[in-house]
């Protein structure tokens, strides 16, 4: 009995965050670096290999699937990662991430046909829905939102490295290796991966509470969003879009999504607590953080194809075009999280940048069919600094209303819908360029068609028309001030 009240009184001192100090937590953020980094690269590398791939596997409708598959596992999954973060802790979820992950690139790297390969994206999205997810969550455990600032630092390293490596390395992949090698290679990150958070979090603080997971609502938005992509990549294309098969799937789409909103009303522990839906601060900065998002996933898949399909530019040239854009993304990320804590308006800045992001991809969506290389360049670099500072903000705005114990669910919740409107917006996007294209024709002569080039003009207004969503967001969102460690003793 003595044996278990000491243990007991162990864990809830181990559970006492103000006994880490700046450097123990340095070290616990540090082994959550390579997982995010891992899961950053993924989003990056891989559209910039997409023509190359479909060349290769002869199949250039179902590119999208690529990105859109995965997209659609890691939405399902982010909040089961949460939870099960909340229940078990957040080193035994990251190994589980890690671990699927790694076994979607398996399956990946050895694919033969389009097909497997879109079944091991699936998996690598049950894997990186919990690599991009948890970062952030044990980020939450560690610091209260007004000093979280000095240590976004790290992470918008992270994320500049994997964003600015990621189109030139699978560019360079492209062009002079095999496409395989994009997935060979998360086989030794995984693993090293996987000693780091064995060793470097087992000091991390716990918030363990009691949770019921929600595989039931997890179903219903894959098979809605599953049906809404379907119904948009045959329509204009194989089938007409008033034929039975493509009405057929948006209504079921339709139907089975408003099961999901009844899924969520009526279930014990719905996928999306609406408790936490209730606080308007958590509403705005989700639809903030998914419409900015929305467009910057959407933008790097079609950016690429958009490259080398319309400009004439190679895999490695498209690599090289992009990493500007990553790279004044990142880092305008990071120099807005050490700006946040330490400003008492701290929404002005984002707002400001955002309305510059809007002004930008507007401008490329007016010039898509004459603009030049280095106006383009500039532009992108606009729109990657102006969107750079919403994803700090809104996950400090989450994170400041919401209890500690709830910090993995209310990170799952804002990945969620980031990724469920991302995948929404690359099917539309998809569909709005694929749907000129002559079936199974090569991706230059596709694009060559006039339908196809006009439809990049649409794509960068329906991102400026998203960003505008958010922008409006943040700006009726409430500047609550920012709590401090000693604030959040009682959480």
């Amino acid at each position: 009995m003595d044996a278990h009240v000491e243990r007991r009184d162990s864990d809830r001192q181990r559970s006492t965050p103000d006994l880490l100090t700046h450097r123990e937590a340095r070290l616990i953020v540090l082994g959550v670096l390579l997982p995010t980094f891992m899961g950053s690269l993924d989003q990056t590398i891989l559209a910039n290999a997409l023509p190359t791939i479909g060349r290769d596997l002869g199949d250039i409708h179902n590119l999208p699937w690529l990105i859109t598959a995965y997209l659609l596992a890691s939405t399902a999954v982010i909040p089961l990662y949460g939870k099960i973060a909340d229940i078990h802790g957040r080193r035994f979820t990251l190994r589980i991430a890690i671990l699927t992950y790694m076994a979607g690139s398996l399956v990946c790297a050895l694919a033969p046909s389009m097909p497997v390969l879109i079944f091991g994206r699936v998996l690598h999205g049950l894997g990186g829905g919990g690599l991009t997810s948890m970062g952030m969550v044990v980020l939450g455990d560690l610091v209260a939102p007004k000093e979280r600032g000095r240590y976004y630092g790290y992470f918008s390293a992270t994320y500049t490295t994997a964003g600015g490596a990621g189109p030139l390395l699978g560019g360079l992949i492209s062009d002079h290796l095999h496409w395989s090698f994009i997935f060979w290679i998360n086989i030794p990150m995984g693993l090293a991966a996987l000693l780091m958070t064995q060793s470097l979090l087992r000091r991390l603080p716990r918030y363990e509470r009691p949770h019921h997971l929600d595989f039931m609502g997890a179903g219903l938005v894959v098979v809605a969003s599953v049906s809404f992509m379907l119904a948009l990549n045959l329509g204009g294309v194989r089938h007409p879009w008033m034929s039975a098969p493509v009405l057929a799937l948006l209504a079921a789409s339709l139907g089975v999504g408003g099961l999901f909103v009844l899924r969520l009303m009526t279930a014990p522990e719905p996928l999306i607590p609406i408790s936490i839906l209730r606080n308007p601060i958590v509403r705005y900065a989700l639809v903030a953080n998914a419409c900015g998002w929305g467009s910057i996933i959407g933008l790097n898949v079609l950016l690429p194809i958009y490259l080398q399909g319309v400009m004439g530019l190679s895999p490695t040239q498209a690599g090289l075009s992009l990493m500007a854009f990553m790279i004044a993304m990142n880092t305008s990320a990071g120099l807005a999280g050490q700006v946040l804590g330490r400003v008492r308006h701290y929404k002005r800045l984002p707002m400001i940048m955002l309305a510059i992001a809007t002004g930008a991809v507007t401008a490329l969506g007016l010039h898509a069919g004459d603009i030049t290389v280095p106006a383009f360049e500039l532009l992108l670099i606009l729109i990657g600094a102006g969107f750079g500072p919403v994803p700090s903000l809104a996950g400090v705005a989450l994170q400041n209303v919401v209890a500690r114990h709830q910090f993995g669910i209310s990170i799952g919740a804002m990945n969620f819908t980031r990724n469920l409107l991302a995948t929404m917006l690359i099917a539309v996007f998809s569909a709005m360029v694929l749907a000129g294209a002559p079936e199974g024709g090569p991706l230059r002569s596709a694009l060559a068609a006039g339908a196809a080039l006009q439809a990049f003009d649409r794509v960068f207004f329906a991102a400026a028309a998203s960003f505008s969503i958010a922008l409006i967001a943040i700006a009726m969102m409430e500047e609550k001030p920012l709590q401090t460690d000693a604030e959040l003793g009682g959480s």
